[in-house]
């Protein structure tokens, strides 16, 4: 063996004190005194090496080696190995489902309630398109009044309790309006009151004359327009956000998306569906009636469906997902309380400090007054070129197909351009879109006459077109 054949170390001759070296693999011990005497070198103790056995390593010897079994009872101890679908665990997708299912739904209704509450206070006697502003700022006191109730609701129900207690009221809604209360509107509507304040006020009151006229139209505008801030921001991606990890909301996310568009589709496929009802029934039914009802027939089943699929997340997948330990909720909240909490005038004050805020707020306030200046006078039009509700419907619905299709295309044609041009000439191409549209759009409803023998050869004439240019800019 190598450890053999060192040589032993020597202790310098200049040292006056001469250390023993042990040799390795040899026990030390001290000479044992002889008639009372100990013998020394130099002073100290003299040492002696006795030998000890030398210990060969062997190879081990297996013989007759059998594998082990595991027995039965070993095996149930073991969890089961997990089997993964497309690289996806069983867990990841009994919550990937059900919620792409909930969103398909709720974007369903979504668009059907878009469609139906243009409609309604579109075409209603006495209103138009002239409303529509007056109808979002009545949508802000609205909004204040869902926020109280929602925070009087949040501290006492459980989050279960709370997401039927929001949802349910949106659907018993739309399900009474049309058997109830659009069969009854004539009653309903305090005509004699109306007629009296347009014969006493300017002609500056019309809109909010027409806002009183039809105001269960106004409700169903309503509770159509804060579906879409409350169910599906507030409810559907508060209860993705819950279940979901970041690594699956990276991943499924933007699936999601797609999903929403698909829904688009279909839904529009309906809206068309149940708007040509019209041509198939007797003289003197209301076609457009009968479409509502086929139509908030499906809102009310969607709205099952979302509290079924809902129902199913929370006591059959929640359970079965490791909750966050007491240190994790510790240092949670040790972080929350080391923020430090600004007041509102210190948060005004410091998003004001920030360019980049600036300018973000801009685009979007920007972007909102191109939106809404384009959209009153596009409805307008399009209330001119379909003044029949079930057509101006039967137009909704196809407008909304032709919405999911283009995006889902877009959606594959900017990853391309994203990734060939870089992100500023991808974010460039929705202002000028809205810029080159807003054009026409305008150009054709304010040169109609001028422009009408050169779209006559085309078949079409300035008002069609204006409602195919702006129809083109809202999608």
């Amino acid at each position: 063996m190598s450890f053999l054949l060192q040589k032993p170390v020597v202790a310098p001759r200049a040292t006056l004190q001469r250390k023993a070296t042990p040799v390795l693999g040899a026990r030390v011990s001290p000479v044992k005194a002889f008639n009372g005497v100990k013998p020394t070198i130099c002073g100290q103790p003299r040492l002696v090496q006795t030998a000890l056995p030398k210990v060969v390593p062997q190879p081990a010897v297996q013989e007759n080696v059998r594998p082990v079994v595991a027995s039965a009872s070993s095996d149930a101890s073991k969890p089961a190995e997990k089997k993964h679908f497309l690289g996806v665990a069983p867990l990841t997708w009994a919550k990937v489902i059900p919620l792409s299912l909930m969103f398909f739904c709720i974007l369903f209704n979504y668009t059907v309630l878009r469609s139906c509450k243009d409609v309604l206070i579109i075409t209603a006697p006495g209103s138009g398109a002239e409303v529509i502003p007056f109808l979002k700022v009545l949508n802000l006191p609205v909004a204040v009044g869902f926020t109280l109730y929602y925070s009087a609701l949040a501290g006492r129900l459980s989050r279960e309790q709370l997401f039927y207690a929001v949802l349910l009221p949106f659907i018993v809604f739309f399900g009474l309006f049309a058997l109830v209360v659009y069969p009854n509107k004539e009653s309903l509507q305090p005509n004699a009151v109306c007629d009296l304040l347009a014969s006493k006020l300017p002609e500056g009151f019309a809109g909010p004359i027409a806002l009183l006229r039809n105001w269960a139209y106004v409700c169903f505008f309503m509770m159509a327009e804060i579906w879409g801030s409350v169910v599906i921001s507030l409810l559907f991606w508060g209860t993705a956000n819950q279940i979901m990890t970041v690594e699956e909301a990276g991943q499924f996310y933007p699936f999601f998306g797609m999903g929403a568009n698909v829904s688009l589709v279909i839904a529009g496929r309906a809206i068309q569906y149940f708007s040509v009802v019209k041509d198939n029934l007797p003289a003197g039914v209301d076609g457009w009636g009968v479409a509502l009802n086929g139509l908030m027939s499906m809102v009310v089943f969607s709205g099952a469906c979302i509290c079924g699929l809902y129902w199913a997340l929370q006591n059959l997948v929640v359970p079965r997902m490791t909750p966050i330990s007491a240190d994790q909720m510790a240092g949670s909240k040790k972080k929350k309380k080391n923020k430090q909490k600004m007041s509102i005038g210190d948060s005004l004050k410091f998003l004001a400090s920030s360019p980049y805020i600036l300018d973000m707020a801009t685009m979007v306030i920007s972007f909102g007054i191109c939106i809404n200046l384009v959209e009153v006078t596009w409805k307008a039009k399009l209330k001119a070129q379909y003044p029949n509700p079930a057509e101006f419907s039967a137009f909704m619905g196809a407008f909304s197909e032709a919405t999911g299709v283009f995006t889902l295309g877009m959606m594959m044609v900017g990853r391309i351009v994203l990734g060939k041009f870089g992100w500023g000439v991808t974010a460039l191409a929705t202002p000028t879109v809205l810029l080159v549209t807003a054009i026409l759009f305008f150009a054709l409803v304010l040169a109609g006459d001028v422009l009408k023998g050169p779209l006559a050869p085309f078949g079409i004439t300035p008002l069609y077109a204006a409602v195919l240019v702006g129809a083109l800019q809202n999608i």
